[in-house]
């Protein structure tokens, strides 16, 4: 559900122009070849990652094979997590709305392409192209309207006294569609509640009183709940240090990502998944929903036929060549993940009680190796030879789908790509991806092959017919995440070239400031420096990059376990973050200011160059930032 971490760290590393690559995590030992091994193995993590705790089930299509618990669930009172204790599952909510549309849609009281218009006339959202393309319901369950991702005062608002109907009109400034409906997919939180909340239009009752009766209690989830459990029930939730304990948050939509469930609770729902509607025996739903839970159809490229990527609440995702669905989830200071192979019959759940990122992917990667240790490979599909025609693709792409509008000034520098195609091999090339290979299936589909890995048994990346809004391709990175899926707008060379090489020397300049101030500077305090007239124009600039580095602190120690608390009300940090953005501007506009009335006789050759050539960085990136309303940007409104 929550990305901010990640949000914020391309954030950093935009500023300071470094760009990682997002590499699958595996295994890096033999398979555990029994539970007792795994179960070994995930303690070792747990240790050595210095996490409390976790939940965990693995499950078969004829029953569960292990449910348990590891760790602590609370240190201060050294309890212990076992099967029972209830986690937080983020995301993994999100199930529950679609399973609830498509129940009412089975029974004909609603359909997936009905606008939401229609069934929610009183819901604000915004779409310029309503009339010939209205939001439907199966956009907001695939993440196809369009909208900004929830706004993180959104995030921070506590809703417990606040109806469904309340918690949408609070802040509804991010339901406006930037791009036409069921073209596109961008992760957006506010969707899935706009469905949960048509759901109780229609059944006459809340959502979640709706879910249990018709999900949980049939499913035998007897200790799963949307609300605030009695704290011996659950878990505590832990800061990434392992240590620091969280406040428990209550979110504002609380369909789409507040269940409490117990390891045992989760069995059944993999069961559930796994047995395609029937559980115990009996039939709950028809199979045929859970084949339209896990295929995209609204996207451009679902359109094309590209199968991959994420359908309604339920995204495929590819480890070691084999093919998973599921749903990850994300509160602070807890991750989960449920997975599942249809046609292998087998899935797991595991959620931990503490933000560490890294222990999580080390935990899937643990229990994925095990349940597939004894598996044949899935056959990949064959490569088939290219047509002249792909060339066309060739050329500069920049990103055009983010998921927070406000970090799309940094998305389009960040992700500015080239196409190219070399021996039947499609690759790309950006600061994040270099060589990254693509194989063809079809003429314009194509499946990625990461360095080093097993390949994808599934293609990923889609050539999308040109048609009046430019040329498009879609990737899914390697199926690893649903906040991957990117789609790309071709843009022309020139432009590529002029960002990039005014995006260089940008940074060249604003980092020759700080390299140059301790010289400057220590100058000035030894008396040294007869050139009084420079220190304005030396000292300006070295402002407005202090004030940048400002941010950078500010968005370092607002990570993921703090960052709705600190960045989504009015407080120290985000006043900060506020300030720092107008000092920035100030700063570059008193510099142009300086440098204009300096006399030039006054100032050395070199050092006047040189304070032009920052004043014109200062300038454009004031000028940049403006555009897309980073000065004076205000988070908690």
């Amino acid at each position: 559900m929550l990305n901010i971490r990640l949000l914020i760290f391309i954030f950093i590393f935009g500023l300071i122009g470094v760009a990682c690559s997002s590499q699958n995590i595996t295994a890096n030992k033999a398979p555990a070849q029994s539970i007792e091994e795994l179960q070994i193995q995930l303690e070792n993590v747990l240790k050595e990652m210095q996490v409390p705790g976790m939940s965990v089930a693995i499950v078969h299509r004829d029953g569960p094979e292990w449910i348990a618990g590891l760790g602590k669930a609370d240190l201060a009172n050294d309890r212990p997590v076992n099967a029972t204790t209830l986690f937080r599952i983020g995301s993994v909510s999100k199930g529950f709305v679609s399973l609830a549309v498509l129940k009412l849609a089975d029974e004909g009281r609603l359909s997936l392409e009905d606008p939401m218009q229609k069934l929610a006339p009183e819901v604000w959202f915004g779409n310029k192209w309503e009339a010939s393309n209205p939001v439907r319901i199966v956009h907001l369950l695939e993440n196809t309207t369009g909208w900004d991702d929830m706004h993180l005062r959104e995030f921070a608002k506590d809703p417990l006294t606040m109806s469904s109907f309340e918690t949408l009109d609070y802040d509804h400034s991010s339901r406006i569609s930037r791009w036409c409906p069921g073209t596109r997919m961008s992760y957006c939180n506010s969707g899935p509640a706009v469905a949960a909340y048509i759901v109780e239009k229609i059944v006459g009752k809340n959502f979640e009183e709706y879910v249990e009766q018709s999900f949980f209690k049939p499913l035998g989830m007897q200790t799963a709940t949307y609300l605030h459990p009695i704290s011996e029930l659950a878990t505590t939730l832990y800061h990434s240090d392992g240590k620091t304990p969280l406040s428990y948050w209550n979110l504002l939509y609380r369909p789409i990502g507040s269940i409490n469930a117990s390891a045992n609770d989760m069995a059944n729902y993999l069961l559930f998944y796994l047995n395609r509607g029937n559980i115990h025996g009996t039939q709950v739903i028809p199979a045929t929903i859970f084949n339209r839970m896990e295929v995209p159809t609204s996207t451009w490229a679902a359109k094309e036929g590209l199968q991959a990527g994420y359908g309604l609440s339920n995204y495929c995702t590819s480890y070691d060549g084999f093919l998973y669905h599921g749903h990850d989830g994300n509160v602070p200071g807890g991750l989960t993940a449920m997975a599942y192979m249809p046609k292998e019959g087998i899935g797991y759940f595991y959620s931990l009680n503490s933000g560490n990122r890294e222990a999580f992917k080390k935990a899937g990667a643990v229990i994925r190796a095990y349940i597939t240790r004894q598996l044949p490979k899935p056959s990949l599909p064959p490569v088939v030879s290219l047509s002249e025609k792909t060339n066309a693709f060739s050329g500069w792409y920049e990103p055009n789908s983010p998921r927070m509008e406000f970090f799309s000034f940094l998305e389009r520098l960040i992700g500015l790509s080239y196409i190219d195609f070399e021996d039947n091999k499609l690759l790309v090339n950006s600061l994040g991806e270099r060589n990254a290979i693509f194989l063809p299936v079809t003429d314009t589909q194509f499946r990625y092959v990461p360095l080093n890995e097993s390949q994808d048994a599934e293609p990923t990346l889609k050539l999308l017919t040109p048609n009046l809004e430019g040329q498009f391709i879609q990737i899914n990175w390697g199926l690893r995440n649903a906040s991957l899926d990117v789609t790309l707008k071709r843009i022309p060379t020139w432009l590529a070239i002029f960002e990039i090489i005014t995006a260089g020397f940008v940074l060249l300049a604003l980092t020759s400031t700080l390299l140059y101030a301790p010289f400057w500077v220590f100058q000035i305090l030894s008396k040294k420096h007869r050139y009084l007239a420079e220190r304005s124009i030396l000292l300006w600039p070295l402002i407005a990059v202090l004030s940048l580095l400002s941010i950078v602190v500010v968005c370092i120690l607002s990570d993921m376990d703090v960052a709705i608390e600190r960045l989504g009300n009015l407080t120290i940090w985000s006043f900060t973050l506020f300030l720092a953005t107008i000092v920035f501007s100030a700063a570059s506009i008193a510099n142009v200011i300086a440098l204009w009335r300096t006399p030039k006789h006054e100032v050395r050759g070199d050092v006047h160059l040189y304070s032009t050539m920052i004043t014109i960085a200062l300038v454009i990136t004031t000028v940049y930032f403006a555009y897309w309303g980073i000065i004076g940007l205000r988070t908690w409104a």
